[in-house]
């Protein structure tokens, strides 16, 4: 089982046109889906991210790191931060 809010992972991917379930691969938190097609794995299973802490600072530093990696709309790091840091 993935170590996050699965419902807010949820209701997060539903804002930009996605499905998440959990994931098949092997330390990784959620698949991502578009209609049938899986486009993504995102999240390390061993690390908690901002919807089961949300720490304010933790979230503006993870932004900080990832801001030229989450930008490009489609990418495993979009995704992550659309769904998981958001």
């Amino acid at each position: 089982m993935p170590q996050t809010n699965i419902a807010a992972a949820k209701r997060n991917a539903a804002k930009i046109g996605v499905d998440v379930k959990p994931s098949t691969r092997k330390g990784k938190k959620l698949d991502v889906f578009k209609g049938d097609k899986k486009v993504a794995s995102i999240g390390d299973i061993t690390m908690s991210d901002f919807l089961q802490h949300k720490d304010k600072d933790r979230q503006k530093n993870y932004k900080a790191r990832h801001q030229k990696t989450r930008v490009k709309v489609g990418s495993p790091s979009y995704y992550s931060d659309k769904i998981l840091w958001s």
